[in-house]
């Protein structure tokens, strides 16, 4: 099934592009004692290693990192997204706006809630900061205070992402998970039924659902929505309605709508 698409922009004018490219670095570090620092701090979201660097003290980081749950990436040194001309020494680490429950300590806090505030938001491979910086303001708003992402393929919750929130960030309870399947699988142990938005006319109108109870959405990623196996886990598959053949609403919007409706359904309910 197709999901909810984004049309990306492309960039236009100098300045615009400095800018950018600025906002892209504002939260790298890198460097073996800056990085390994971070990393004792649990300041770090994300570290990026250069294919081909090796050795001890290259390898303690990456253990240190992969003990902490971080996504490591190794990739081809001008992929690194530092400043040219930096020493860098192989290894590039992106600062975490926020600190990460585990999924034990979401679950025991959102169980200890009422049914009617029990509400959960899962991002399947959001991999565009601005869009899951956009979701993030809109969950908060709408009420969703507990989110999971999974660890690899999504965007880290990075500066960036913090500024185009709004702030939100610091007000949800996020949580980074290995695999999204067990995660569902849980959920459903613990009562919740789980919603997957997708673009079909075979999902059920988010209109005519019933979202009583304990839920969780999950929205999927910009170009191809939620994975085909985390699709099969999900409980209901629902859709919004459109109005014409246009159907390409930015993933943000699609879940704002969808969030705020499952809010409404509720009270009105």
């Amino acid at each position: 099934m197709k999901s909810y698409g984004v049309r990306k922009k492309k960039a236009t004018g100098k300045e615009r592009g400095k800018k950018e490219a600025q906002t892209d670095t504002d939260d790298l570090i890198w460097g073996l004692n800056a990085v390994w620092e971070a990393l004792e701090t649990k300041s770090l979201g994300e570290l990026s290693v250069q294919k081909g660097k090796g050795g001890p003290r290259i390898q303690e980081i990456v253990d240190r990192a992969r003990e902490q749950g971080l996504r490591v990436r190794f990739v081809e040194s001008a992929r690194l997204g530092v400043p040219s001309g930096v020493r860098h020494q192989g290894v590039v680490g992106r600062r975490s706006a926020v600190v990460f429950l585990s999924l034990n300590r979401l679950l025991d806090r959102i169980s200890s809630e009422p049914d009617e505030v029990s509400r959960l938001l899962i991002l399947d491979c959001i991999q565009d900061p601005g869009n899951l910086g956009s979701i993030l303001r809109s969950a908060l708003a709408a009420g969703f205070r507990y989110v999971i992402l999974p660890r690899e393929r999504s965007a880290p919750i990075s500066g960036t992402v913090a500024r185009t929130s709004a702030g939100a960030v610091a007000h949800l309870q996020l949580c980074r998970v290995g695999n999204l399947v067990e995660v569902i699988k849980s959920l459903k142990e613990h009562s919740f039924w789980v919603y997957g938005a997708v673009l079909s006319s075979d999902a059920a109108s988010i209109y005519e659902t019933d979202f009583s109870g304990k839920v969780a959405l999950v929205v999927g990623s910009e170009g191809k929505g939620i994975r085909p196996l985390v699709q099969h886990h999900c409980d209901h598959l629902i859709t919004i309605p459109m109005q014409s053949d246009f159907d390409s609403l930015n993933v943000s919007v699609a879940a704002a709508i969808i969030m705020f409706e499952m809010v409404r359904d509720r009270r009105d309910g």
